[in-house]
């Protein structure tokens, strides 16, 4: 493999995929739950949702690299554009070209599940700029959010809300208020990937200006907010099967404690390069509950 081709895919970040997918899981599971699921349309929503993170990706080391929050005293993994590996020209182009290839595959996807001359098309073409638009501004641009603090938020609504609702949406054409619980279930395990990174990343964050949240509350109050979210994802779950049982089946995504306790009891020991490790380990967590709530699902309505 050329150096330059393992540049690239590391600036992608193929461990950051799994997330990605399990909230597009989520929602396939709910509408495969109701007895409506097109396996084309699932297809093309996971790929538009992984080119959408792999864009996000390329953001985020293009971005941290213009704004000063990668440098020689940051602990995590190297960044493309910070080593040198890939220009900011070049890194600027690709996020012009994968753009535009995201937005033609979301297209193509609307059009396959809504057609062009319902109502729902344009909401949802307005929810993929948006996509878009949050994919990139995360940290590039001239004011990126998530130097403020509003990752969090984002994350909890396009990696929960959005991607939850609208795979659901795309292939039943009609919500269901219920499915709002699961979401935030996801929303809250994406978070918590999210925090995972902010807090092996504080120091340097405090040094580049980067407002997380906790570079905002201090480690030891983001070490609660972590447990938080862990508990309030777990909690929603634990409600909608309590709402919607069927069969104790329902039941097996709580295999997932132990993994959600590893987690946490690490983010409060460990800190720094440490906590690496950690965050694959919280987004393969995530996904393997998708897996686990999807299967109960199944074998319940079976």
């Amino acid at each position: 493999m050329s150096n330059s081709l393992k540049a690239w895919i590391t600036a992608a970040r193929l461990r950051t995929l799994p997330l990605a997918a399990a909230s597009i899981c989520m929602g396939g599971f709910l509408a495969s739950a109701s007895g409506d699921f097109h396996w084309n349309i699932f297809v093309l929503t996971l790929l538009t949702t992984l080119l959408l993170q792999i864009l996000s990706n390329l953001a985020n080391d293009y971005g941290d690299f213009h704004h000063g929050a990668d440098h020689q005293e940051r602990v995590g993994p190297s960044r493309m554009v910070q080593s040198g590996e890939i220009t900011p020209e070049k890194m600027k182009s690709a996020l012009v070209i994968l753009g535009i290839v995201t937005f033609a595959t979301g297209i193509w996807l609307l059009v396959k599940s809504l057609g062009f001359q319902s109502t729902s098309f344009y909401i949802f073409l307005c929810l993929g700029l948006l996509s878009i638009a949050a994919a990139i501004y995360y940290t590039a641009g001239d004011k990126p959010y998530g130097y403020r603090g509003w990752g969090d938020l984002a994350v909890l609504i396009f990696f929960g809300l959005v991607a939850v609702f609208g795979t659901f949406f795309l292939q039943t054409t009609s919500f269901r208020w219920l499915n709002l619980l699961p979401a935030l279930s996801c929303g809250l395990f994406a978070t918590a990937v999210l925090n995972v990174n902010n807090i092996r990343d504080l120091e340097s964050d405090k040094q580049a200006g980067k407002l997380s949240i906790p570079v905002r509350i201090g480690r030891k109050a983001a070490i609660t907010y972590h447990w938080g979210l862990l508990f309030t994802g777990l909690v929603c779950s634990v409600l909608f099967v309590i709402i919607d049982f069927n069969s104790p089946w329902q039941w097996l995504f709580l295999l997932v404690i132990p993994l959600l306790y590893i987690n946490a009891r690490a983010v409060q020991k460990h800190s720094g390069s440490a906590l690496d490790p950690y965050l694959k380990q919280m987004a393969l967590t995530t996904l393997c509950y998708v897996l686990l709530f999807g299967l109960g699902l199944i074998i319940a309505g079976s």
